[in-house]
Formats: structure tokens, sequence, C-alpha cells
């Protein structure tokens, strides 16, 4: 039988860039409910809630949970509906909170 290596921990190993949401195509928002189907209810930043889809790419490589912040596209011709393009891991969370953009999100939480 052949034996199994152990993986070496990168602890070099620099963050990585994450995307950073911009006003005009991409908004911060969390995930309130799960519609079945690869759709989700997710409460944006500007206050909307919008039913959004998980594109292919991301089904089976990024698992989302209620209560995640993810990164929301909203469609031009139909804007109570969007893509999610990313989920951000808490340490990723934690980097937005020192840049300054989950103020807002943070607001829309109290109400």
């Amino acid at each position: 039988m052949a034996r199994r290596r152990k993986r070496k921990r990168r602890e070099s190993e620099e963050p990585k860039e994450i995307p950073l949401p911009d006003n005009e195509t991409t908004m911060l928002g969390i995930i309130q409910q799960f519609l079945g189907y690869d759709r989700a209810r997710v409460l944006c930043i500007d206050g909307r809630v919008r039913m959004c889809r998980i594109p292919g790419k991301l089904r089976k490589r990024m698992w989302m949970r209620v209560g995640d912040v993810v990164l929301v596209a909203p469609w031009d011709f139909q804007p109570e509906r969007g893509d999610i393009i990313y989920r951000y891991t808490t340490a990723e969370v934690q980097r937005l909170e020192r840049m300054g953009f989950t103020k807002d999100l943070e607001k829309l939480l109290e109400l």
C-alpha cells in the first residue's frame, strides 16, 4: 500500500485579493433565505430584498448558508433580481469591516 504524504502548510502565503463592491455594478448583501433550485433571497446594502441566483460555477465549489455576506450583481433589466458573484469568508468579512464597507450593512441589520 502506498503511503499518503502530509500536505505542507502555506504559512508564508499572503492573503489573496478579494473582490470589492463598487456602487455601479455590484453591492454587498446578506443571505436571508434559500428558495430552492439554486436561488436565494438576499438583503442588499441599498435596502432592497432581491431574489438572486447562484451561477453554475459557484454551486458546488462555494457552499453558502443563511447569514453569509455575499457580493451581488443586480440585473439591469430586472432590478429586483440579481446574481451572487462571491461569498466572503469570516476573515474576508473582517477585512471588509476594516476597510469600512460593512457600515451600511450593519445599519440594515439593526432595522
